[in-house]
C-alpha cells in the first residue's frame, strides 16, 4: 500500500496519535504525516503510506489555511483555551473595532513562537521547558498572513471566527494573542480547523471512521492518492527503458540525451509505460538529471 490519504484529524489527539491509529487501521508500519496539528485542532492532515513517506520533504509546505475561533477577554499560558488563565479583561469591543484590528495583521508580520510549541531552544523543545514552568526568551520571526477575513463576531460572547491564509511557520495561537493585545482586551484561541495544507483541501479528506470502514471492505487502497499526483507541481520527464533502468539504480541521466530542454530544478521521472520512478534535479552546468529520491531506494 503506497500513497497519500488526506485525513480530517479529529480533536483530542496529536498528529502522532492520528498516525498511530492509521497504522493500526491499515495494518501498515510505514506511515508518516505532513504538517503537525495541535491536539485541539482538527482538519487537513496528509497521511503518507509506504513508499510515499520517502517524498514527505518534497510536498508543498509553504501555505496553509485555517478557520479559527478566537475568544476575547482573557489570556492563557498556552495561548488557547486548554491552558491556565493568566489575565482577564472586562473591556468589550465592537465588530468595527475587530475589523479594523484585523487589517493590521495582513501581510508580512513579526511573530513570537509560543512557549508551548515544538520550536527548539538550545536543542530542547519549548513545550518541554514550558511544562517545567520555565519560560525563555524567544526571537520573533517573519511570517506572512495572505488574508485574514472576519467570518462572524458575537458581540455578547466576545468571540470571533476568522478565515486565515498564511505562510509556513505561522502560529495561529500567537496570532490570536496578538489580536487580543491590539484590541486591549486580551484573547486566546478557542478552536482551530485547518482547511488547506500540502496541496490538499478539507473537502477531499477522510475521517478516521471512513478510513476504518473502507479498510474493512478492502476499498481504501484504491482511494489512495498516488504520490506522483501529489507532486504534480513538478514537471514530468519521460525516459527510455534503458534510462529508466539506470535512473532506478541511482544513476544520473545526461540532459543532452533527454528529449526537450530543461531548466535547472526538480522533475518527476517516468518510465515509457508511465510508471513513476522518482524525483531528479536538473543541472545544465553539469549536463545531468541527478536522482534525489528514487522509488524503492
Amino acid at each position: 500500500m503506497n500513497g497519500i490519504i488526506p485525513l480530517d484529524k479529529p480533536a483530542g489527539i496529536t498528529s502522532f496519535g492520528a498516525v498511530a491509529r492509521m497504522r493500526k487501521i491499515l495494518n501498515q508500519k510505514k506511515i508518516g504525516h505532513a504538517g503537525t496539528l495541535d491536539p485541539m485542532a482538527t482538519g487537513v492532515l496528509p497521511i503518507l503510506v509506504g513508499s510515499a513517506t520517502r517524498f514527505l520533504d518534497f510536498l508543498p509546505s509553504s501555505d496553509k489555511r485555517y478557520t479559527a475561533l478566537i475568544k476575547l477577554g482573557f489570556e492563557t499560558n498556552t495561548l488557547d483555551t486548554t491552558g491556565e488563565i493568566t489575565a482577564k479583561s472586562d473591556k468589550k469591543v465592537t465588530r468595527e473595532q475587530v475589523e479594523e484590528a484585523l487589517k493590521g495583521f495582513v501581510g508580512k508580520i513579526e511573530q513570537v513562537p509560543p512557549m508551548y510549541s515544538a520550536v527548539q531552544k538550545d536543542g530542547v523543545r519549548m513545550y518541554v521547558l514550558a511544562r517545567k514552568g520555565v519560560e525563555v526568551e524567544r526571537e520573533s520571526r517573519e511570517v506572512t498572513i495572505y488574508s485574514l477575513n472576519l467570518l462572524d463576531f458575537d458581540e455578547n460572547e466576545q468571540e470571533l471566527s476568522v478565515d486565515v491564509s498564511c505562510s509556513k511557520g505561522t502560529y495561529i495561537r500567537s496570532l490570536a494573542d496578538d489580536i487580543g493585545k491590539s484590541l486591549g482586551c486580551g484573547a486566546c484561541l478557542a478552536g482551530l480547523r485547518r482547511t488547506e495544507a500540502a496541496g490538499f483541501k478539507l473537502g477531499g479528506c477522510y475521517t478516521l471512521e471512513e478510513v476504518a470502514e473502507y479498510a474493512a471492505e478492502n476499498h481504501m487502497e484504491k482511494r489512495l492518492i498516488p504520490i506522483e499526483d501529489a507532486l504534480g507541481f513538478y514537471p514530468a520527464v519521460y525516459v527510455s527503458e534503458k534510462q529508466a533502468v539506470r535512473f532506478s539504480n541511482g544513476g544520473e541521466l545526461e540532459l543532452i540525451r533527454l528529449k526537450g530542454r530543461y531548466e535547472d530544478g526538480i522533475y518527476r521521472i517516468f518510465s515509457p509505460d508511465d510508471k513513476f520512478l522518482g524525483l531528479a534535479e536538473a543541472s545544465n552546468d553539469k549536463n545531468e538529471m541527478k536522482p534525489i529520491k528514487v522509488i524503492g531506494k
